[in-house]
C-alpha cells in the first residue's frame, strides 16, 4: 500500500469509470468514506477542476514505464496551471482483450483503445491481429463501451474493471507487451506535502545556453549525494532550441541537504520552480 494523504474529499480524475486513472483514484481515496470521485473528460479538465476550486485534488497520469512521459500532464504543470504535486501512486498495468457478450469473434476487424494502451500492446496486436484496424478512443473505458455497442467482430483493449462495468467478456488477460508495465500517477493540489522522511521532489529549471551550464547544476546534486531519479527536457515554448529541465530527486525541499544544494546552484540557473515535494510511492 502506498503512503498517500487521502484527506481530500473531492477527487477529480480522468474518466470515465473503468480507467486506470480511476483505479489510482480509488487507491488514493483509500478508506476515506467522505471522498467523492468525480470523472472528467480529459487530463486538462481534471487539473483545471482543482485550479478552479471545483475539486481538492486531481489524479493524473505522469509517466509510463514503457511509453515515457505523459506530455499533456507535463505541459499543464509547466506552462498552464500553478499547481503542485502532493502525492504519487504507481499502478501495475494489465491490459485485457475485451469483446461484447456473445459476440462473433471469428474475425476481429477493429480494435479500440486509448493510444497509449494500443502502443503498449503493439507487438501483441501485430502477432494476433495483423489485419485488424486499430482506432483510438479518449479512454480505455470508452473503448469497451464502443465495442459493446457495436457487437460482432470488434474488440477493445482495457483493464478488467472496464469489462466488469459494461458486462463485457474478457477473451485474454495480460496482453501488454511487457509485464513490467506500470504507470506513475501524480496528485495535483494547491500545496505539496509536508516532510515524511521518505520523500521525492520534482523541480523545474532552466540554464543559460552555454557549454557546461547543465553540468554545473547537476554537479551540486552529486556533491550533496542527492540521487536524481529522472531528468527530462521540455520545450520552453520561446524559440526553437530553448528547453526547460524537469528533475525528480530524492528528498524533501525542506531537507537541509536539498535546500542547500538548491541555494548553491542558483547562480547557474535562469529560473527555478519547485513543482512539489511528496511521499515516495513504492515501485511494483
Amino acid at each position: 500500500m502506498t503512503n498517500v494523504d487521502s484527506s481530500a474529499s473531492r477527487i477529480a480524475y480522468l474518466g470515465p469509470a473503468g480507467t486506470f486513472t480511476e483505479q489510482a483514484a480509488v487507491l488514493f481515496a483509500g478508506e476515506n468514506a467522505q471522498a467523492e470521485l468525480v470523472p472528467y473528460p480529459s487530463i486538462t479538465a481534471s487539473a483545471q477542476a482543482v485550479a478552479q476550486d471545483e475539486a481538492d485534488v486531481a489524479i493524473v497520469p505522469f509517466e509510463n514505464s514503457l511509453a515515457g512521459a505523459v506530455g499533456e500532464t507535463h505541459d499543464l504543470i509547466i506552462h498552464q496551471l500553478d499547481l503542485y504535486i502532493r502525492d504519487e501512486l504507481v499502478i501495475p498495468i494489465e491490459h485485457c482483450l475485451i469483446v461484447a457478450p456473445g459476440a462473433d469473434t471469428s474475425e476481429i476487424r477493429e480494435i479500440y483503445s486509448h493510444p497509449q494502451a494500443l502502443g503498449q500492446c503493439q507487438r501483441y496486436l501485430a502477432r494476433r491481429f495483423p489485419n485488424a484496424r486499430t482506432e483510438a478512443t479518449l479512454s480505455t473505458a470508452q473503448a469497451v463501451a464502443r465495442v459493446v455497442e457495436l457487437g460482432d467482430r470488434v474488440a477493445a483493449i482495457a483493464p478488467r474493471r472496464a469489462a466488469q462495468l459494461h458486462d463485457a467478456q474478457i477473451l485474454e488477460f495480460g496482453i501488454e507487451d511487457d509485464h513490467r508495465n506500470a504507470t506513475r500517477f501524480v496528485v495535483l493540489a494547491h500545496q505539496d506535502h509536508e516532510q515524511t522522511g521518505d520523500d521525492r521532489s520534482t523541480l523545474l529549471f532552466s540554464t543559460a545556453n552555454r557549454p557546461g551550464a547543465l553540468l554545473n547544476v547537476l554537479q551540486h546534486f552529486a556533491e550533496a549525494e542527492i540521487n536524481l531519479t529522472r531528468i527530462e527536457s521540455r520545450p520552453a515554448r520561446e524559440r526553437l532550441g530553448t528547453y526547460l529541465f524537469l528533475i525528480d530527486c530524492d528528498g524533501h525541499r525542506t531537507d537541509p541537504a536539498l535546500a542547500n544544494a538548491l541555494e548553491r546552484m542558483q547562480p547557474h540557473l535562469q529560473q527555478l520552480r519547485i513543482i512539489g515535494s511528496y511521499p515516495k510511492a513504492p515501485r511494483p
